[in-house]
């Protein structure tokens, strides 16, 4: 584990402000990242929620893509949380077809596969290694098609995997900064 990590949040749309308040709550330095120079210094990245093809866009017009695409193979630790999940999946059904991921752990997501903006919902989950159950919100979020043989599944939904790790990559079809409970945000940084 890296001693004081240093976790960037993707700011180029979506829920990051929140995001920034669970790590600092948690002692974390976490800078917003808007720019290729704000990546030097980071240990791992948030990917948040928001809208996958406005962030895939963004990555390109802000000069991010290639600069993340690089720390990532490097080894660079990421949580993909909603939007940040299709960013991260090797595969995305519904997508637009100019739309770009970094293809980062073996699994194959739908947009917008639990619905529109009003079939948002919010339940508790189980989630492996914690004690009491995760109050998880959903919105607009993607549906897990298909997991790898390598994927860890670390919750499920109705039977369908909502949260995941593979190696340096956690994602999340949901939204765990619009709680209060830091703890997959801490869960994260213990991997780091």
């Amino acid at each position: 584990m890296v001693a004081r990590p240093v976790i960037g949040v993707l700011a180029l749309q979506g829920a990051f402000m929140k995001h920034q308040l669970r790590l600092r709550a948690l002692g974390v330095t976490a800078p917003l990242v808007t720019t290729p120079e704000q990546l030097v210094g980071i240990d791992a990245l948030v990917l948040p929620g928001g809208e996958s093809t406005t962030m895939s866009m963004l990555l390109d017009t802000s000069g991010l893509r290639d600069p993340i695409g690089e720390r990532l193979a490097d080894g660079m630790s990421v949580f993909g949380t909603c939007a940040g999940m299709i960013l991260c999946a090797t595969e995305v059904l519904d997508g637009r077809p100019d739309q770009r991921g970094f293809s980062l752990i073996d699994m194959t997501v739908r947009r917008n596969g639990y619905g529109r903006q009003l079939d948002s919902f919010a339940t508790n989950l189980s989630v492996d290694g914690f004690d009491d159950d995760f109050y998880a919100v959903f919105i607009r979020a993607p549906y897990v098609e298909r997991v790898g043989p390598d994927v860890e599944v670390l919750a499920v939904h109705d039977d369908i995997p909502v949260l995941a790790r593979n190696g340096r990559c956690t994602v999340a079809s949901f939204h765990p900064e619009l709680t209060d409970d830091t703890r997959l945000h801490a869960a994260f940084i213990a991997t780091l």
